[in-house]
């Protein structure tokens, strides 16, 4: 298995042919419902979650970010569903549900009966303990104190207030805000762009400099970009080959800049 290359084929087929135990940190978002048309493509969802226990190596991480769709008025339940199988049947533990909040968003038919939505899933799957964790900072007021409560022995409950060190920063949430639309260089060329900032915030919380960063469904290469300018490497998967070229193109500049070809 060659790093820093996005391997053309079916993304089951391609992972069969990796090492065990290889990868530290998975970010990526499949071609979910209907939501996400992709070119006629359809995956083996149950295959590739297989697949990707089998090359995390132990304490490596995989966020899986997924929507659903709804039928008759009813959500599909897609998301629960493959975050169960990732549990049940493969091995993961599930670390985290965390929700992509998007600052905009379109609204819903009136014949839907329902608010529109504005958010999806960002499962974060761990292959036992998670090895790392890098906790993304947010700003607080400087005259903010945390409490926190937790219950004793007694099942009484109790508060006290955060030692913070005097920061004027604190763990970001479960809950991630960011712009939608693609970035500049990436604009239309691809149905389902996640922002990059999206992608840097999982590869900073997740993995250390070095580490091998896999994007199974690698679309135009967002994943790979923020690795390499986080100092990972990574690996793609893509089976469009018009993807990859914009991809690659993408990731020449970063490319020839690192003196990695």
């Amino acid at each position: 298995m060659e790093t820093n290359k996005i391997y053309e084929g079916d993304c089951l087929e391609v992972l069969k042919t990796f090492p065990d135990n290889v990868i530290d940190l998975t970010v990526t978002s499949p071609p979910y419902d209907n939501l996400r048309t992709y070119k006629g493509y359809s995956f083996d969802f149950e295959g590739i979650a297989k697949e990707l226990f089998r090359v995390t190596k132990q304490g490596g991480v995989v966020v899986w970010v997924v929507g659903d769709s709804s039928s008759n008025f009813c959500e599909s339940l897609t998301s629960f569903k493959q975050a169960i199988y990732f549990v049940e049947n493969c091995g993961f533990n599930l670390l985290d549900t965390m929700i992509y909040y998007k600052q905009s968003y379109a609204p819903a038919y009136p014949t839907l009966k329902r608010y529109a939505n504005q958010y999806e899933y960002m499962f974060v799957f761990s292959k036992g303990r998670p090895k790392t964790f890098n906790p993304i900072q947010r700003k607080k007021a400087r005259t903010q104190r945390e409490k926190v409560a937790y219950r004793q022995a007694d099942g009484s409950l109790k508060r006290k207030f955060l030692n913070d060190n005097g920061r004027d920063t604190k763990d970001a949430s479960n809950v991630w805000e960011y712009a939608v639309g693609g970035d500049t260089d990436n604009k239309f060329s691809h149905p389902a762009v996640f922002p990059e900032k999206l992608a840097a915030d999982h590869i900073r919380s997740w993995s250390n400099k070095g580490d091998l960063v896999l994007d199974c469904f690698m679309g135009s290469g967002t994943t790979a970009k923020m690795a390499l300018i986080n100092d990972c490497k990574y690996v793609g998967i893509e089976i469009s080959p018009e993807y990859i070229e914009i991809a690659n193109k993408r990731l020449a500049p970063i490319l020839k800049q690192k003196r990695l070809f």
